[in-house]
């Protein structure tokens, strides 16, 4: 079973992009590339601001939804304050089922 990653870029622009992987290295290697998301081919280069090991891809997905409701203040701070994966489970309200 793989373990899946939420992760935070900061894009040339200074907006934000929430995605989930299983190898973020590589992913932010394919959105620098122009090969990742569509929104960040055209934001490039993207910069990591903040990772967080969640679990399986189910979790990490709806751990994305939530992220990306959240108001790009909220975000911010989630980044600034380097939270830990257990705090951003509790501040976006989720369980892990660990």
């Amino acid at each position: 079973m793989s373990t899946w990653w939420l992760y935070v870029v900061r894009c040339s622009d200074d907006s934000l992009y929430t995605g989930v992987s299983t190898d973020v290295t590589r992913r932010i290697g394919q959105h620098n590339s122009g090969k990742g998301a569509k929104y960040t081919a055209s934001r490039r280069p993207v910069v990591l601001q903040a990772q967080w090991l969640i679990g399986n891809r189910s979790q990490a997905l709806k751990a994305e939804y939530a992220f990306k409701r959240l108001p790009k203040v909220a975000k911010e701070r989630c980044i600034r304050e380097r939270l830990q994966a257990t705090d951003i489970l509790k501040l976006l309200k989720m369980e892990t089922g660990t």
